[in-house]
């Protein structure tokens, strides 16, 4: 054992002991962003354009249902199909004898009625080719991105959503559809790459996605969304301090002096500490718009949408496409149909359970995976090769 943690024993008594004293000042903090949440007198289009003029420093929702209304779950139909997503993959490893990577894939397919089925699978997909290999700026020939780290999560989510609409689109028409992914549906990582990144892996990958699940849901009741289990987001919470703000023109940097800004009333409250005392076990928030940059400058008709569902031991933060926001029914049906998946997966969407565990790669699956690519290539007779580092993790010296 190298890491030797009586060392830090103590260390971890003081974070327990500096945790437990702010508790009492989270709940008062707690109580007056509730106080001002569901504050009667508040003026939502006043609110709406002093959001619209603030300049601050960290993100803020968009509203548009209201700020603290409440839903009760719709009745969910005889017949219906959930189909979920979830992925995980190999990366690109330098020390290896090849550069590639693989993306496995778990989809899952769940009709509840009266003929009750599941189709469940693993779909793995091995990346070798120099096009999927690295991005190239069609503009400027010397510039490119090799598809690895945070890039390959993203090429991932395309893989992910790309294989919910083949499933979507091979169900009968007249059928009622929720489909569902993991995580958000806004590929944050993509804010720090060139935009001719963006261009390949959002627009021309998910967003191209997405514009097929669309098509579809204009011919069918079919719902997109995607889960994000115990969410750490202040989007709202961001809402709260502007409506506290005495200045008709929210500017942080300019007004606020740290400690003496009026938004310190509320510091340290989140989204899900909100709902989770606004909200009754089942029911779901108005909902808002998401604030982040790259989707009002790339989604479009994806423009995403959020709200928080209480379930018995959480607060779940679910994501919705503007074509599914704008329809009252589909709302109501997402509601009900990612509710009625957590009562049957003790709090988690069973169908996205099911995803994850036909999707992960193992540990082991990687030392194979990398086994049967240098016998491959030795039987090929082409030169294999491993780093020294490589070779050195796997001798043992002492």
């Amino acid at each position: 054992m190298t890491l030797d943690l009586s060392k830090i024993a103590s260390q971890i008594g003081d974070m327990a002991l500096k945790i437990k004293s702010g508790s009492q000042e989270r709940q008062e903090h707690l109580k007056c962003a509730l106080n001002k949440l569901c504050e009667e007198g508040l003026n939502i289009e006043k609110l709406k354009r002093k959001v619209a003029s603030a300049r601050t420093p960290w993100p803020i929702a968009g509203l548009y249902e209201g700020l603290s209304l409440h839903f009760s779950a719709a009745q969910i139909p005889e017949e219906y199909t959930v189909l979920a997503t979830d992925g995980s993959h190999i990366d690109v490893d330098r020390h290896r004898a090849a550069r590639c990577y693989l993306i496995n894939i778990g989809a899952v397919n769940l009709h509840y009625g009266a003929s009750p089925s599941a189709q469940l699978e693993s779909l793995p997909y091995l990346f070798s080719d120099d096009k999927d290999l690295v991005i190239k700026n069609e503009q400027n020939k010397h510039r490119q991105q090799l598809i690895e780290g945070a890039l390959l999560d993203a090429r991932r989510t395309v893989e992910e959503c790309k294989a919910l609409a083949r499933m979507a689109s091979e169900l009968p028409a007249e059928g009622q559809t929720l489909a569902l992914m993991d995580g958000s549906l806004v590929l944050f990582s993509l804010e720090s790459f060139p935009d001719f990144v963006t261009e390949d892996l959002l627009v021309k990958g998910f967003l191209k996605e997405l514009d097929e699940l669309k098509q579809l849901s204009s011919s069918r009741r079919l719902t997109l969304a995607s889960y994000i289990s115990l969410p750490r987001s202040m989007d709202v919470a961001n809402l709260i301090k502007i409506a506290l703000c005495p200045q008709e023109n929210v500017d942080c940097e300019r007004f606020c002096t740290g400690d003496t800004s009026a938004c310190e009333a509320v510091a340290g409250i989140n989204d899900r500490l909100l709902f989770s005392s606004l909200l009754e076990v089942g029911e779901r928030s108005a909902l808002f718009t998401n604030p982040s940059i790259i989707v009002e400058k790339h989604y479009r008709q994806h423009r995403v949408f959020f709200f928080y569902l209480k379930l018995e031991d959480e607060i779940a933060r679910i994501e919705i496409p503007e074509w599914v926001a704008r329809r009252q029914d589909l709302v109501e049906m997402t509601h009900a149909l990612i509710l009625d998946q957590c009562l049957r997966g003790q709090g988690y969407p069973v169908a996205l359970s099911e995803a994850h565990e036909k999707a992960v790669v193992t540990g082991a699956d990687r030392e194979e995976f990398w086994g049967l690519v240098e016998e491959a290539l030795v039987k090929e007779k082409v030169p294999t090769y491993t780093s020294i580092k490589n070779r050195s993790k796997r001798t043992r010296w002492l």
